[in-house]
């Protein structure tokens, strides 16, 4: 057997008539040698090259944990990384000098394979997974016969160290790699059920405190080097951060039981609700006796600097956030804030979840995009308060404040000028919660009375036609050449803006991420800028 690092035997080029090798990445496991599968042990024991990552100076990994059953008569390419987490002077910085490892290391098997040997490498944990067999993947996959053997990843066996349950029933797992940005990291965290934080080693003081701003530190559990002898586990919290290696993660149990502790605040049982998502108590686990006010904030369309600063106030001072999922994605995380998100036709259902939760005393927002009031929750809110109130009179003494925010029909008339300069109307195209003959009707009148019409909810999947019927009732009223504006995702990185006509607005170029302005006849279109007089003549 060659030492490390060294190719016995001729490896370039060979006879016309040898078939190149097949080349194999094999998943070893996370260390345990016990754990390595049937069909990987085969495959090594059978391979002509085994092949391994190895750190500068260090032992591979991968190597220890199949070392007993590499055969004696293997050829061994030791692939060492040129840089790990240190500085490099390649022109081309850490990844220039990744991209010409791989690169090298790619050409170095190919060698092997060419030349019909097999050739199997080595991957700890499960080849697909976080690991440097990708690479070679995609350089060797396309040219040569490949079969990829998984193994058992890190986070399994750091689960079955851990003995809790991580996911069940609709349970929805994240894993992630602990060097994302720190905020994006809590946000994450708090938006899913179970999760794996991977990457860890000198990202763990930034870790932490993700875990701590999402709410999700108490029950996360620090594993290192799991399966292997030198296995440990204890709480994050007391972790000393000076001593974390890389080969580390981070289990955060999704189970029904700590999902349930997460929303309640108690460990072990939920709170009774009369809404249809599940509620909250106090932090004692009883009811508090004096309703707390419920604020409806509306966040703007989007960009942070569109938050203002009375809502960013609110949202700082409350226990809990109630709202459609991609809006309380919004809202900045902190410790001791409890996210309550749901789907987007539940607003019902919101808001009798807040009210239960102001009703005991927690301070709680409800969120909505743009302007609460504006095809926003406030409505809901209140629909839900007179329903409530009517079972038990209680729910009647819940103070409502509504925030107000930057509407979708502010931003969009922004950025095109002055659309909305005079007199205008606002409708949504949505029939969910009215007859689509009442939505044709108020459009006819709108547009008979020559106000500037902004349009909410212009065209769905499940109302692909809608949009079309509501531009024909316009025409029938308006001439063509009426100026409309078409805004999508204003504010945001994808924003666009298009300003076109009544008789040539497409509308298969509009989704439910749009918003219409459609202008009055005195409506005019001056160097780019629309706008619209506030004289009548």
């Amino acid at each position: 057997m060659s030492t490390p690092g060294t190719t016995t035997g001729t490896t370039t080029g060979s006879p016309l008539d040898v078939p190149p090798g097949r080349f194999h990445g094999v998943g070893v496991g996370p260390g345990d040698p016990e754990l390595v599968t049937l069909k990987a042990a085969r495959l090594i024991a059978a391979a002509d090259v085994v092949a391994f990552h190895a750190g500068r100076g260090k032992q591979s990994n991968a190597r220890r944990i199949a070392a007993d059953l590499i055969p004696a008569g293997a050829i061994e390419e030791e692939l060492v990384y040129p840089v790990t987490t240190g500085a490099t002077d390649h022109p081309g910085g850490y990844a220039g000098a990744m991209a010409d490892f791989y690169l090298e290391s790619a050409a170095r098997l190919a060698a092997h394979l060419e030349a019909g040997r097999d050739v199997v490498l080595l991957a700890e944990g499960d080849p697909m997974f976080y690991g440097s067999y990708m690479y070679m993947h995609d350089a060797l996959s396309e040219r040569f016969s490949t079969e990829v053997v998984p193994g058992v990843p890190a986070f399994a066996a750091a689960t079955a160290t851990v003995a809790a349950p991580l996911v069940r029933q609709t349970d929805v797992l994240t894993i992630l790699p602990g060097t994302l940005p720190e905020t994006e990291l809590a946000r994450r965290l708090a938006d899913t059920d179970g999760a794996i934080i991977m990457k860890l080693g000198r990202r763990f003081p930034a870790v932490r405190r993700a875990l701590a701003a999402a709410g999700r530190l108490e029950h996360a559990v620090y594993v290192e080097r799991a399966s292997m002898a030198s296995e440990r586990h204890l709480r994050v919290v007391d972790v000393d951060p000076d001593t974390v290696p890389y080969f580390s993660l981070i289990v955060v149990a999704g189970d029904s039981l700590h999902s349930v502790g997460r929303r309640t605040g108690t460990a072990g049982a939920a709170a009774p609700s009369t809404g249809a998502l599940p509620g909250a108590v106090g932090a004692d686990g009883a009811a508090s006796s004096a309703p707390a006010e419920l604020a409806v904030v509306g966040l703007g369309p989007g960009p942070d600097r569109w938050l203002t600063p009375e809502a960013s106030a609110v949202l700082a001072e409350v226990d809990h956030v109630v709202g459609y999922a991609p809006y309380v994605r919004r809202v900045p995380h902190r410790e001791g804030l409890t996210r309550h998100a749901s789907g987007n036709a539940v607003e019902v259902d919101r808001a009798r979840l807040a009210l239960d939760l102001a009703l005991r005393g927690e301070r709680v927002a409800v969120v909505s995009g743009g302007d609460a009031g504006v095809f926003g929750m406030a409505t809901a809110v209140h629909e839900a308060q007179v329903a409530a109130a009517a079972e038990d009179p209680a729910y009647a003494s819940v103070p409502v404040h509504v925030v107000p925010g930057v509407s979708a029909v502010q931003a969009v008339a922004a950025r095109a000028g002055a659309p909305i300069g005079g007199d205008f109307a606002v409708m949504s195209l949505s029939d969910r919660l009215k007859p689509w003959a009442v939505v044709e009707q108020r459009l006819r009148a709108a547009a008979q009375a020559d106000l500037v019409l902004a349009l909410y909810n212009p065209r769905s999947a499940s109302r692909p036609d809608q949009l079309g019927d509501a531009l024909k009732a316009l025409r029938e009223v308006r001439d063509d050449a009426t100026v409309v504006v078409v805004g999508r995702d204003v504010g945001r990185a994808e924003e666009e803006l298009r300003v076109t006509t009544l008789g040539e607005l497409d509308p298969e170029t509009v989704d439910m991420k749009c918003l219409l302005i459609i202008g009055a006849t005195r409506t005019r279109v001056d160097h780019g800028r629309v706008w619209t007089p506030r004289s009548v003549d």
